[in-house]
């Protein structure tokens, strides 16, 4: 089945602060009216898993979670609550849920969640083209990430080497 959405290294290109503004307002005069869109609120996560800035990345995956905080304290009885998680809240979102939220996690270095989220997405869609550029990614982050902790596990074990040698040698010549 194959994909519209942008490969996960396109994704990778932020929206300007311009663009990330106009979702933001939508939002925020959505937020006032009492009534968040599942479109409006997906489009703002959008934008901010795609930012560069590490606190819009967190504030949308927490949008497409559900765990995001509203500043509106009443919400009138006829409605749904406002923070439903679009996942749960709207079926067709669901394969752009898993991606956005296994994106914003691989650029939040939230490795194992991003291969977590992807690899759900790849279990409904296994010939999604998107989802195994962005697996792609993750586990050469992954490795790399491994060859540096075992790197810096091989140099403190070498440091501790020499600590002990010294010590030893200092205790056998007194």
């Amino acid at each position: 089945m194959p994909t519209e959405l942008p490969y996960a290294a396109d994704a990778e290109v932020s929206l300007s602060f311009d663009e990330l503004d106009v979702l933001r307002l939508q939002y925020e005069k959505e937020v006032e009216a009492g009534h968040i869109t599942v479109q409006t609120k997906f489009n703002y996560a959008w934008g901010l898993v795609k930012s560069p800035v590490r606190e819009d990345q967190v504030e949308g995956v927490r949008l497409l979670q559900g765990t995001h905080n509203i500043r509106i304290l009443a919400i009138r009885k006829d409605q749904k609550p406002l923070m439903a998680e679009i996942y749960r809240a709207e079926p067709a979102r669901r394969r752009e849920c898993l991606y956005y939220l296994a994106l914003g996690h691989y650029k939040m270095g939230n490795y194992e969640d991003s291969k977590k989220f992807n690899g759900l997405l790849l279990e409904k869609e296994p010939t999604n083209l998107q989802a195994h550029s962005l697996q792609t990614l993750v586990d050469k982050r992954l490795a790399r990430d491994g060859y540096i902790g075992m790197a810096l596990a091989g140099g403190a074990a070498a440091i501790g080497t020499v600590l002990l040698a010294g010590l030893i040698r200092r205790a056998t010549r007194k």
